[in-house]
């Protein structure tokens, strides 16, 4: 363990093995650290609020928060979490393995997110919503859940499903759903649900075709669904099964 001597780490604190903690980082009581993990400088974890109702900030094994991030207690991540840096993630949200997150990247509350999820750069995610596995939400997308802002009728933030992949700046409204292997186009506002497979633009956004009629820019194929042609940074099993399901077409 490897712990700077400019860190706070409070002794309730539970740190596995392996653990190294940055210089001017606070670690509050209510922390659990998987073993492998690295803290990097400047970070607050693990925050004290009344809204966790006395759970642990638990983040998994293998995992690397970088520098300025801020975690409040109640939230719950798999392993192999990667953050860019001045993430802020509030309580009651719970993550899948392999979770990444952007710099800037902006998490609420009482969240729940699959496992292999990109969440780029300034993204916000509200409170309330519900992201399935090997979705892709890239930079500058948001989600809202109050329909009358400001008010006090927030509700539910968006529904996006397994594979879905909303492109930068898009914003999706309260309680949409959002179908697995769709696309929603960069700039776009979603106002209403998005069938699966279907692709999506504008303002407000409408149907454009299947996305599966996308196709590759360098012509070798159809662009989605996008695990035929991306497997990188995904685990070997599971690239080996998606090969299977999406053989490579012949270019004619």
């Amino acid at each position: 363990m490897t712990i700077s001597p400019l860190a706070h780490v409070d002794p309730a604190a539970q740190l596995g093995t392996n653990v190294t903690v940055g210089p001017f980082t606070v670690i509050h009581a209510n922390v659990v650290l998987g073993e492998n993990t690295t803290i990097g400088s400047h970070c607050v974890i693990g925050v004290p609020t009344l809204l966790a109702e006395g759970e642990p900030l638990r983040i998994g094994a293998n995992s690397t928060v970088r520098s300025h991030n801020v975690f409040y207690e109640g939230s719950t991540f798999g392993d192999g979490l990667v953050t860019g840096h001045q993430v802020s993630v509030r309580e009651k949200l719970v993550a899948g393995v392999d979770l990444q997150l952007g710099t800037l990247a902006d998490l609420q509350g009482h969240t729940s997110i699959g496992d292999h999820v990109r969440i780029y750069n300034g993204a916000h995610i509200a409170r309330e919503s519900r992201i399935g596995n090997y979705v892709w939400i890239f930079p500058y997308v948001v989600f809202t859940n109050d329909p009358h802002p400001p008010s006090d009728m927030a509700t539910t933030g968006p529904i996006v499903e397994d594979f879905a992949v909303i492109a930068t700046r898009a914003t999706v409204l309260p309680g949409v759903r959002i179908g697995s292997d769709s696309l929603v186009g960069a700039a776009s506002l979603v106002t209403k649900d998005v069938p699966a497979g279907m692709f999506v633009s504008g303002v407000p956004a409408k149907k454009v075709a299947l996305a599966k009629y996308v196709s590759l820019r360098d012509g070798s194929g159809a662009a989605y669904p996008w695990r035929r042609h991306f497997h990188r940074g995904f685990p070997a099993e599971v690239v080996e099964r998606w090969v299977a399901e999406f053989p490579v077409e012949p270019v004619r």
